[in-house]
C-alpha cells in the first residue's frame, strides 16, 4: 500500500509519463486501455517508477489526442470504464505506485455541451463560460502557440455570429476564467477525480487562463491567485496530493508558479530541458550551470521536475534565436523533425541511437536537483515516425515483443491506432521488453540499474543542494550534490572526445570517491588537486566517504560489483 508517512513524496520519486491508449491493449482492439495498463504495473514496478503520469483520458473526438475534451467526467469508452479506472488505481496503490492525470483547464473541445449550448444564442446561459467579440482585434499581444497551423487566436462561430478566443487549436475554445461559475466547475472535477484516487493533477497549458487586453495574456497575477486557491483546497480536503505544472516560460516567470511553496508543488524545468542538449551540442557546460543557477532556489516543499522528452515537441520558445539554430541544426536536420518551434523527435533518434549519449543523459537528469520524468518506451531506446502527423510520431505503441504488433495487440495491424516503429535501426523486433530483459547490456537493464542505485541516494540526489565546481575544462560539467552528510561527486564529459579535468577539491579532503554504479574506490581527496580522466560521452557519480581505514587506494574487482 502506499506510504503516506512521506509527505514529500513527490520530491524523492521517479516518475513515468504514459498514454493509456499506447501501453498495452487487452481486448485486442488495436487501442491501448485501462486494464491493459493494470496488466503492466508490474514492469513498471521492477522499472522503479514511483508514480504515473496519465494522459488525458477523458471522453474525447481526439482532434488533439484527448486535450480536447468533451466531458470532464467520463472516460472514454475505448479506454475503459470508471470500474477499470478504479481497478487500476487500486491495483496501483497496492504497489505503492502514485497515479496523477492530466488536468486541461484552458480549454474544452468544440464538441463540449458547455460550448455546443453557448453558440446556439448570445443569450444562452453558458454563453460567458467563453470569450467571444464582436472582431478579432482583442488580445493582440497574445502571441500564437501553434503557428504551424493557426493564423489567429480568434475564429469566426457562423452560429452565433461572433468570434470566440482559442489559444491553441481553433476547435479548443478557452474558458472565461472570470466567471466564478467556470471556477467553481473546475474544483468540482478536481474533486470527483481525487474522490477516485488520483494522486494529483498535471495541470496543463497554466499560463494562459485569465485573459487581460495590454498584455501577452501569459503568467497573469489572477491566474496565479486561482491556482493558490486550488492548492489550499487540495492541501485541506486531500492532503498529500500534488500540482505539477506545465508553464513552459522564462526561468523568472517559471519559477513563479511554486509562489511561496502554496501554488504548485512542482513544475517542468522547461528552461532547463532544451539547454541541455544545447550543452551537448556545443560541447560545452555553461549553458547547463547557467541555466541552474537562475532556476534554483525554490520552496523546501516544491521541486522542479527534470525530463529529457515527453509527447509534445521538443519545444524550443523559450530559447533565442541563436540556440534554436543549433538546436535545428544538430538533432532535426529534416524540416519533417520539426514542428511549430520545436523538434518532434523521440530521445534515441535525437543523439542517433548512440547509447553512450543516451545514458549520460539519463544520469544528468537522475543527479541534477529535481524528480525526474521518464517517457514511455525511452527506457529501451524507442524511434520514432516522423512522418506521421502533428506529434503522433513520438506516441506509436510501446514495444514489448518480437511478436506482431510489437507484443502491443493482438488486433490486426490495420487495426492499430497508430503503426508500430519498422524503421531498421529501431525495429520492434530487436528494441523490445523481452529481449532486452535477455541481455545485462541493454539500455533496459542500465536505466533499472541506475534508478536502482538513484534510490540509494534518493535524498540527496532529489533534494539536496548543488554547488557546481569550477575548472578550466569546459567540455566537462562537474557538480556536488550535498543533503545533511551526504555527498555525491557528479562529472559528465560532453564531448565525443576522450578528456581529464583537474579540480580543486581541497575542501573535501580526506574524503574517499566510491563510484556509486560499481563501488569501485578511487584515491582519497588530498589537498593538491584531483585527476580524473574521461572517454568520450561518460559520466560519474562519485559518492564521497569519510574512509573506514587509511587507505589511499583500494583495488576493487568489478566485475564481482556489477
Amino acid at each position: 500500500m502506499l506510504d503516506d508517512g512521506n509527505k514529500l513524496w513527490y520530491r524523492d520519486a521517479i516518475f513515468y509519463e504514459v498514454p493509456v491508449k499506447s501501453f498495452y491493449d487487452s481486448n485486442g482492439d488495436g487501442i491501448g486501455d485501462f486494464r491493459g495498463l493494470t496488466m503492466k504495473l508490474g514492469y513498471l514496478k521492477n522499472l522503479g517508477v514511483d508514480a504515473l503520469w496519465l494522459l488525458p483520458f477523458y471522453k474525447s473526438p481526439l482532434k488533439d489526442d484527448g486535450y480536447d475534451i468533451s466531458d470532464y467526467y467520463s472516460i472514454l469508452p475505448e479506454y475503459g470504464t470508471i470500474d477499470d479506472f478504479k481497478q487500476f488505481i487500486e491495483t496501483a496503490h497496492s504497489m505503492n505506485i502514485r497515479v496523477i492525470a492530466d488536468l486541461v483547464l484552458n480549454h474544452v473541445s468544440d464538441q463540449h455541451p458547455w460550448f455546443v449550448e453557448a453558440r446556439k444564442s448570445r443569450d444562452s446561459p453558458k454563453r460567458n463560460w467563453f470569450i467571444w467579440s464582436d472582431t478579432p482585434d482583442k488580445f493582440k499581444e497574445a502571441r500564437i502557440i501553434f503557428i504551424d497551423t493557426e493564423k489567429s487566436n480568434w475564429a469566426y462561430d457562423q452560429e452565433s455570429g461572433q468570434y470566440y478566443f482559442h489559444r491553441f487549436y481553433s476547435s479548443q475554445p478557452d474558458l472565461n476564467y472570470d466567471n466564478p461559475e467556470v471556477r467553481e466547475e473546475v474544483k468540482k472535477i478536481i474533486r470527483y477525480w481525487l474522490n477516485l484516487g488520483l494522486d494529483g493533477f498535471r495541470a496543463d497549458a497554466v499560463p494562459y487562463l485569465f485573459k487581460r487586453e495590454g498584455t501577452n495574456c501569459e503568467n497573469l497575477p489572477e491566474t496565479h491567485n486561482f491556482f493558490k486557491e486550488i492548492r489550499k483546497m487540495m492541501d485541506s480536503e486531500y492532503p498529500g496530493t500534488i500540482l505539477l505544472a506545465e508553464a513552459n516560460q522564462w526561468p523568472t516567470d517559471a519559477r513563479a508558479y511554486f509562489g511561496n511553496g502554496d501554488e504548485f508543488h512542482m513544475a517542468f524545468n522547461f528552461p532547463l530541458m532544451p539547454r541541455i542538449f544545447i550543452a551537448l551540442a556545443k560541447r560545452d557546460y555553461y549553458p547547463i550551470e547557467d541555466i541552474i543557477n537562475q532556476t534554483l532556489p525554490v520552496p523546501d516543499n516544491c521541486d522542479w521536475c527534470t525530463f529529457l522528452r515527453n509527447h509534445d515537441e521538443l519545444t524550443l520558445e523559450m530559447v533565442t534565436d541563436a540556440e534554436r539554430d543549433i538546436m535545428f541544426r544538430e538533432y532535426a536536420k529534416l524540416p519533417k523533425m520539426r514542428l511549430n518551434l520545436g523538434i518532434r523527435r523521440r530521445l534515441a533518434p535525437l543523439v542517433d541511437n548512440d547509447i553512450n549519449t543516451i545514458e549520460l543523459l539519463n544520469a544528468l537528469i537522475f543527479s541534477l536537483p529535481g524528480t525526474p520524468i521518464i517517457y514511455y518506451g525511452d527506457e529501451i531506446g524507442m524511434g520514432d515516425n516522423i512522418y506521421l502527423g502533428d506529434r503522433n510520431g513520438v506516441r506509436t505503441p510501446m514495444q514489448w515483443s518480437y511478436d506482431r504488433n510489437a507484443g502491443f495487440s493482438t488486433a490486426d495491424s490495420e487495426e492499430l491506432y497508430s503503426p508500430v516503429i519498422t524503421n531498421p535501426n529501431y525495429n520492434y523486433e530487436s528494441v523490445n521488453v523481452e529481449a532486452e530483459m535477455r541481455l545485462n547490456s541493454s539500455l533496459l537493464k542500465w536505466m533499472i540499474k541506475i534508478i536502482n542505485i538513484r534510490k540509494d541516494y534518493k535524498e540527496l540526489l532529489g533534494r539536496g543542494s548543488i554547488k557546481f565546481i569550477n575548472q578550466k575544462n569546459k567540455r566537462v560539467l562537474v557538480y556536488i550534490r550535498e543533503y545533511e552528510n551526504q555527498r555525491m561527486l557528479c562529472l559528465f564529459n560532453l564531448s565525443r572526445s576522450p578528456t581529464y579535468v583537474e579540480l580543486d577539491l581541497h575542501e573535501y579532503a580526506g574524503l574517499k570517491p566510491i563510484e556509486a554504479i560499481t563501488k569501485a574506490a578511487f584515491p582519497r581527496i588530498g589537498d593538491l588537486n584531483y585527476f580524473i580522466t574521461m572517454t568520450p560521452r561518460s559520466f560519474f557519480w562519485f559518492n564521497l566517504i569519510v574512509p573506514e581505514r587509511d587507505d589511499s587506494f583500494d583495488l576493487v574487482d568489478d566485475y564481482d560489483q556489477s
